[in-house]
């Protein structure tokens, strides 16, 4: 089965590359929600954080350690940003490739839920 994010870290399919290394890639979000966002994917594909164990933990660091990049080259280090993982379905997972919305570039945010 085909992974969009998997097709976008191979080459498949063009992306706005912000920071890559040997084990995540970062791209601007095709839909942005805030002036800034970027996606954060691993390139070891795992479906989402109910996936993780104690073999494949280190993801979630190398993912966490490239938010820190991406936030220093887009400028939201100083100001802040928002980090979101969608899990599963109910929280509006669409693409089941765990990966990190990283969002900022202005002011306020707004609240973490609207109801």
């Amino acid at each position: 089965m085909s992974c969009l994010f998997c097709d976008i870290f191979d080459g498949k399919i063009p992306s706005s590359k912000v920071y890559e290394n040997d084990r995540v890639v970062a791209f601007d979000d095709i839909n942005p929600q805030a002036p800034v966002h970027v996606l954060i994917i691993h390139k070891k594909h795992i479906k989402n954080i109910d996936e993780l164990t104690a073999e494949n933990g280190a993801i979630m660091s190398d993912i966490f350690l490239a938010i820190k990049e991406v936030a220093a080259i887009k400028k939201t280090d100083d100001a802040g940003y928002r980090v979101i993982i969608n899990n599963g379905e109910a929280a509006g997972q669409v693409i089941w490739h765990l990966h990190v919305h990283v969002l900022g570039g202005k002011k306020d945010l707004g609240p973490m839920l609207s109801t």
